[in-house]
């Protein structure tokens, strides 16, 4: 069994400090607002959603930035199977708007990938900015033969590997694998009975 990790505290000299920890319960409302905002309503149409769907994150990889009592970034990490090849899937990361310059997003990054290392997770993969994403890591060397459940831009399909050879030959289409949800119970309303 592992030891439960400090929460990571950066400290800036623009800001208040800002706190990562793991997601809770009560962040969820907070964190689809903070989605919403960075990418629109319509991101639940977007590719890579259709590897979130109806499932879970990985275990102990679903992460919040807390900056005064207030949730202002997120990022969290799926499991998939990357043509046959266990991996996780990396994203969304958000960052509040209003704090995009406290480093929070990078912070977010070293914190998930040294989380998803420490399980012993081989690889992540994501979709994204090569320059930004470049910096922790992450290029195109080893998903030229993989895709997506929807369109994609092929530059933007980026890895990483822990493990030397994770994602070696990996190809085909890149498919959720983590647990699923459980399924919502609906709650009926009582019937109206005429009197």
């Amino acid at each position: 069994m592992t030891a439960p990790r400090k929460p990571q505290v950066a400290l800036t000299s623009k800001a208040a400090p800002f706190v990562i920890r793991a997601e809770r319960a009560g962040d969820v409302a907070t964190r689809e607002a903070l989605l919403d905002a960075c990418f629109g309503e319509n991101r639940h149409g977007r590719t890579c959603q259709r590897l979130r769907d109806g499932r879970a994150p990985a275990a102990g990889l679903a992460l919040s930035a807390m900056r005064e009592g207030k949730l202002v970034g997120t990022v969290r990490l799926w499991h998939v199977s990357a043509g046959g090849r266990p991996a996780l899937v990396l994203g969304p990361l958000a960052v509040d708007p209003a704090c995009r310059e406290l480093g929070i997003g990078a912070a977010l990054m070293q914190q998930a990938l040294a989380a998803a290392r420490a399980r012993g997770h081989g690889a992540v993969i994501l979709l994204g900015d090569a320059p930004y994403y470049a910096r922790f890591g992450f290029t195109a060397e080893k998903t030229a033969e993989l895709s997506l459940p929807g369109p994609f831009e092929r530059n933007r399909l980026l890895a990483i590997e822990f493990t030397d050879g994770a994602l070696d030959d990996a190809a085909g289409m890149i498919v959720p694998t983590g647990a699923a949800l459980p399924k919502r119970r609906s709650v009926r309303a009582p019937e109206a009975h005429a009197a």
